[in-house]
């Protein structure tokens, strides 16, 4: 990897130059587990993060089984478990107040068998950390990509800004996993296509007293997903799309919905106000083609997945370590064809429509207002009746539609 800096002018800022084999926007789960992939293969690898650390609330914490036999295959389970983490082995869901099994992980042909509750910053540092010990690595914070370096018709590299100036990186591959809001996808003219999402999300924050506790899932008229996060809880409320504006009579709804749901959260929510609540508008999309010549999206920059069953982040991780298994060896030779891009899509598309299907199903029930004495939905009377049921959707939440391995065949 060749870096250099330059001074720009008479106004003290630098212009920054690298060239490298793989340049990855976006510092999140996918981007950082493709760059140690790659490392693995000795492809150097520079990540482009927009902030100056992982510090941020409301996103997601669960790692999956899938994503922990993959830190096991790279060396990374000791110092995983080492970090301050919860685990579930079995996900259930309170009905208006019934107990019913929605995934057992107990039978999973895996190390640990278990989801594992993490949160995400610290998660994201173990995986810098382990990256940080190849000398081809190297992580830009507060590094805002803006555009797209071409060579012809091939993207060849990023521009953008960063603390100290202007940055320019070369690479032989541009890879975006910068999210579902991404702006080099447009740049590269890539459009999702979506169907309409009928629900959306609020992220909020609870007071938490000694003593208080709340089951994971609480359904009815509505869903409630509450993390305990040592001195608070935080709370992910599922709503129709559509219905938050922040107003006073959302929030007077949303109090409403949560003490018929569970009426012993109410008095800890009616100290909620609008400000505290973060919305969550729900996407359910894909690109109809993930690359150009030069670039691969993956991730939520090539799927918009909705958070039923918290499967967002395992999909992308199982994007990344495709992506590294099929490109990894080209890039260490030379440049990747569309050809090589096309055949990562080709791998990870049916898995991508499988889940988004399931969570196209799922969206229903997920917001239905039904009474107290309403009978189950079809899916949770057939676990109430079949409990082993339960560890088929546990291989569905805890593999996915296709579990994807560091050195797998392909």
């Amino acid at each position: 990897m060749r870096a250099s800096s330059h001074p720009e002018g008479d106004g003290g800022h630098m212009s920054t130059h690298i060239d490298t084999g793989c340049v990855v926007v976006g510092g999140g789960p996918a981007g950082l587990m493709l760059a140690l992939a790659l490392l693995r293969h000795g492809v150097e690898v520079a990540v482009v993060e927009k902030h100056a650390d992982f510090l941020r609330d409301f996103r997601g914490d669960t790692i999956h089984p899938s994503t922990q036999e993959l830190l096991a295959d790279l060396g990374l389970l000791d110092d995983f478990l080492a970090r301050p983490h919860d685990d579930m082995p079995r996900v259930s869901v309170s009905w208006q107040g019934a107990e019913l099994v929605l995934a057992d992980f107990t039978r999973l042909p895996t190390r640990r068998k278990t989801m594992t509750f993490m949160p995400q910053w610290d998660f994201l540092d173990l995986l810098a950390d382990a990256a940080a010990r190849h000398p081809g690595f190297v992580l830009l914070r507060e590094t805002r990509i803006d555009g797209l370096v071409r060579d012809g018709g091939r993207v060849a590299g990023v521009t953008g800004t960063g603390p100290d100036g202007e940055v320019t990186i070369r690479a032989r591959l541009v890879v975006d996993a910068s999210g579902r809001d991404s702006d080099i996808r447009a740049a590269a003219g890539l459009q999702p296509q979506g169907v309409a999402a009928s629900m959306d999300v609020l992220w909020f924050r609870l007071s938490k007293q000694p003593g208080d506790a709340y089951p994971f899932i609480q359904a009815g008229s509505g869903m409630i997903i509450t993390i305990d996060r040592g001195d608070f809880f935080q709370i992910a409320h599922v709503i129709p799309a559509g219905t938050w504006n922040g107003a006073d009579a959302d929030v007077s709804a949303m109090k409403d919905r949560i003490a018929r749901i569970s009426p012993r959260m109410a008095d800890a929510a009616a100290a909620v106000a609008a400000d505290d609540v973060h919305l969550l508008r729900v996407r359910l999309e894909r690109l109809r083609r993930w690359y150009v010549d030069g670039m691969l999206c993956i991730g939520d920059a090539a799927h918009a997945m909705s958070p039923a069953g918290g499967v967002g982040i395992n999909l992308a991780i199982q994007d990344a370590v495709a992506a590294a298994r099929i490109l990894g060896p080209v890039l260490r030779a030379g440049s990747p064809t569309t050809a090589d891009l096309r055949h990562v899509q080709r791998r990870r598309t049916p898995p991508t429509r499988v889940t988004q299907f399931v969570q196209r199903r799922l969206q229903g029930p997920l917001i239905a207002e039904r009474a107290p004495d309403a009978p189950l939905p079809l899916p949770l009377r057939l676990l109430r009746d079949h409990p082993r049921l339960a560890h088929l959707t546990g291989r569905f939440v805890g593999l996915g539609a296709r579990p994807e391995r560091l050195d797998e065949a392909l």
